[in-house]
């Protein structure tokens, strides 16, 4: 057995002192860089500090926590979850409670948020997120078929803001207001140019209409940003079962891009209309009056489109969804819009629009020119506008 000679040993000696202060080297490095708070090329494996359920019953705590994350008082929430789980399919699994899953899906909603912030927040893989929130979209657009309904089908009552003075009794066989709204959407490549519309950004139009509590009483949503409102309005009425014709004698208030028919009340064209449009200069002419009062009244569905729109933040821009996704998420907006009214609480998002001033949005269904004034139905109509404008003046 050989010895090896002292040059050798000094030279593996060496090397190790050399590799013992590399090291040594490496972990002050390390620890300096800590020291200074900064990252390291390698990230450290996240432990969660609080699941979704978690945060949910956080939030539960504090009611303006709970409403700013959910859009909603804790109360309606609770009604709306037992419903759901009663009357619509919503269901608990063992990957995650009902409760947590229609919290998701609101905050989804409401923020808005994507399907990979919600699975940060929620603690859940992406494909789980977006199961659970596709599984609550279904029942609530199952609850929409019987939430986006008039309460008073048959029109048979008389709306107590009709009788204020300013309205009454000129207005007093209105029903409610039609108008569109164009919500933005993320759409195919192939699919831009259908979608766009007039504005030149990509959408949905939605035909809708409102009572005067602000409620959604029917809504068409669907239709490509290019397609105009009275395309929608005119297929709507005779292939949906469930569209609220007006009763005889009962009508509807409109804006000029919508042909005067019966059962729908336009305003006089040519004249000033919005509301805005009179301050510092009252109406001039018994025309001018009754635009200054109908538009007033049919105010109503602005407002409800802007707390639609304030409420869900995700109707500011919705997501590359396929556009059956989209119209349900519009579609589920509108009911949850109407549930929380229903619920007659006071509701944050409402009582600032009820309480703002004039609202109004640049209406889809906006032409150019004299857009009603040759329709052959619009005789009754027409004749109807003249009387209440004269009474105006009376």
């Amino acid at each position: 057995m050989s010895t090896p000679a002292p040059s050798q040993m000094n030279s593996s000696s060496d090397e190790s002192d050399e590799e013992l202060d590399i090291y040594y080297m490496l972990a002050a490095c390390i620890a300096e860089e800590l020291e200074k708070g900064q990252k390291l090329p390698y990230a450290a494996r996240k432990l969660p500090l609080i699941t979704g359920i978690q945060w949910v019953e956080e939030r539960m705590k504090d009611p303006r926590r709970f409403y700013k994350a959910f859009r909603m008082r804790r109360s309606v929430f609770t009604m709306l979850h037992d419903t759901l789980v009663r009357d619509y399919g919503l269901q608990s699994t063992s990957q995650m409670s009902s409760k947590e899953s229609l919290a998701l899906f609101l905050w989804m909603l409401g923020a808005p948020e994507s399907n990979s912030q919600a699975a940060d927040r929620f603690e859940r893989s992406v494909s789980t997120i977006s199961n659970k929130f596709h599984h609550v979209l279904d029942c609530v657009d199952r609850m929409a078929g019987d939430y986006k309904v008039p309460n008073d089908p048959t029109f048979t009552q008389v709306h107590d803001k009709l009788r204020n003075p300013r309205f009454w009794p000129f207005f007093k066989d209105a029903i409610g207001a039609i108008d569109g709204t164009h919500i933005p959407v993320i759409v195919a490549e192939k699919d831009k140019i259908k979608y766009t519309n007039r504005k030149g950004y990509t959408s949905q139009n939605v035909l809708a209409i409102c009572d005067f509590d602000m409620r959604f009483t029917f809504a068409v949503p669907g239709w490509p940003g290019s397609v105009h409102d009275t395309r929608v309005w005119t297929d709507a009425r005779p292939h949906f079962s469930n569209f609220p014709h007006p009763p005889h004698g009962k009508y509807y208030l409109v804006d000029s891009g919508y042909p005067s028919r019966t059962g729908y009340l336009a305003p006089f064209i040519g004249q000033r209309y919005h509301v805005p449009d009179f301050q510092g200069a009252p109406p001039q002419n018994m025309q001018e009056k009754f635009n200054h009062r109908h538009s007033a009244l049919r105010n109503v569905i602005e407002r409800a489109f802007g707390v639609l729109k304030m409420k869900w933040r995700i109707l500011l821009g919705i997501p590359h969804y396929d556009p059956l996704t989209q119209t349900k998420i519009i579609t589920a907006c509108m009911c949850l819009h109407n549930f929380i009214r229903d619920s007659k609480l006071y509701d944050d998002h409402f009582d600032r629009v009820e309480r703002g001033a004039y609202l109004h949005e640049d209406s889809a269904s906006y032409v150019g020119g004299d857009s009603h004034a040759h329709d052959d139905n619009g005789g009754a109509m027409n004749a109807l506008r003249m009387e209440i404008a004269q009474s105006l003046v009376a």
